[in-house]
């Protein structure tokens, strides 16, 4: 049998035709899938792409597990290889799990099937898809004919209904075409395209080969050059181009702007929330957005206080900041020198406490006298005040943390506290109001990263 003639393309237009290749076997570990293709598509010429289900090379591959054959615990049993398999969770809903799997490929199940198998067995991905692909090319090689393969396996895709099947192994034929620094036809540069051909091709055997219809293989006739002369690289010479590899077409993960499902981006998110925030003491020269710096006070105001009150208030110093920071550098300095510092120890001393002076937005908490409770015994009254304490001290943590999540560094800094009549008369409030330190606000010179939680501290009795 012969495929159809290609017509010859005119013009720059690009023509491809599609050839089911019918009447394969059922194939089991060992068989020839080269051989078999020769015999069952004789007309396979130089320059054709081979379009190959990853499940056919599953089979001969020997990448078939035996599995039970009830079907409740063949479904229990393909959950333990999908573990098995994992790299990485992505998104997961229900029972149904998206994860990356050893390959690099995210995928449902992490590419695992129960379909088109024998009822006692689940097939496994091919163990390296690029090199079963180039061992095609190499089969092919030796019997004089020069073809490209690409492996395809099916997925779905975020935000769109319906599968369709995508490039998971490649050799001796371009699938990512760059065209990054080209122009197009109106002269405008083009600085991010990528063509996925090697998906598109996927895509478009599917077309041919269908999900039922037990035909595993598509040849594909392109008017383009997609097969380049001499597909496999010499002895001595380096390995195949990355362009003629399905890996290519793996975006890396710190380059993905969906490396997570929602659930467990949230998730994620609760996780490393607190350990985000850390000390900043450098900061970059952008502006602080207000409606950032409002929303992280508001989250503060959030934190736990006693008898239902808010005693916590947050002085945004603007205005009053250089008069604060000099009256409060005086007060330390007559300190210092009322234990007996040289002026030059002096100095040095205070050069180092410059993070708020430097910092582009400066927060002032305080702890007010509001809803106190009154005792007769001084017992339950400084206890009432050490409630209290802490519960500025839960609002101070929590406007850190808020910063934090808003992409904020912040640095909690005690000066306030050994200062606060000073820092009360030049901010100008109540004289029950009492200061929690200072925190300077700005974003980060460097990216912030969530630390590890300590194991220390939990003792149990």
């Amino acid at each position: 049998m012969s495929a159809p003639e290609q017509p010859a393309p005119t013009g720059q237009a690009r023509s491809l035709h599609l050839h089911p290749v019918t009447g394969l076997p059922d194939f089991r570990p060992g068989d020839d899938l080269a051989a078999a293709l020769v015999e069952h598509a004789p007309w396979i010429a130089d320059g054709d792409i081979l379009i190959v289900t990853s499940k056919v090379l599953s089979k001969v591959e020997g990448r078939l597990v035996p599995s039970p054959t009830d079907p409740t615990e063949r479904d229990e049993f393909r959950r333990r290889l999908i573990d098995e398999q994992t790299v990485r969770l992505v998104a997961q809903v229900g029972r149904t799990k998206i994860v990356e799997n050893h390959l690099g490929i995210v995928a449902a199940a992490a590419g695992i099937d129960a379909s088109n198998v024998h009822t006692d067995e689940i097939a496994l991905l091919p163990e390296d898809p690029d090199a079963s692909a180039r061992g095609l090319v190499t089969a092919f090689a030796a019997r004089g004919r020069r073809v490209g393969v690409i492996v395809t396996d099916t997925q779905g895709r975020a935000w769109r209904s319906g599968v369709t099947d995508v490039a998971i192994g490649a050799a001796g034929v371009l699938v990512l075409d760059d065209h990054r620094g080209g122009v197009d036809e109106f002269g405008n540069e083009l600085t991010v395209t990528q063509v996925a051909l090697g998906d598109e091709l996927a895509a478009a055997g599917d077309l041919v080969k269908g999900k039922l219809g037990g035909v595993p293989v598509a040849v594909a006739r392109w008017s383009s050059a997609l097969v380049p002369p001499d597909p496999e690289p010499q002895p001595g010479e380096p390995g195949p181009p990355v362009d003629q590899t399905a890996r290519s077409l793996i975006r890396p993960t710190h380059e993905d702007l969906f490396r997570l499902g929602t659930d467990l981006a949230v998730e994620q998110g609760r996780r490393e929330a607190v350990l985000l925030r850390r000390t900043v003491r450098a900061f970059t020269t952008a502006p602080v957005d207000p409606a950032a710096l409002t929303r992280a006070v508001g989250v503060a105001l959030t934190a736990p206080a006693p008898h239902h009150t808010r005693p916590v208030r947050f002085v945004w110093v603007r205005e009053h900041r250089d008069a604060l920071f000099e009256a409060m550098q005086a007060e330390w300095e007559a300190d210092l020198a009322g234990d007996g510092w040289t002026p030059d120890r002096i100095a040095r001393r205070t050069a180092r406490g410059q993070v708020l002076r430097t910092a582009p937005e400066v927060i002032v908490p305080f702890l007010t006298g509001q809803g106190r409770h009154d005792y007769p015994d001084a017992r339950r009254r400084d206890a009432e005040r050490t409630m209290f304490t802490v519960a500025g001290g839960a609002a101070v943590q929590a406007l850190l943390v808020a910063l934090a999540a808003e992409g904020l560094g912040s640095a909690w800094i005690s000066s306030t506290i050994f200062c606060p009549a000073v820092v009360r008369g030049v901010l100008q409030v109540p004289d029950d109001w009492t200061p929690l330190g200072g925190v300077a606000v700005g974003y980060p010179t460097e990216p912030l990263v969530p630390r590890p939680p300590s194991d220390e501290g939990l003792m149990l009795r």
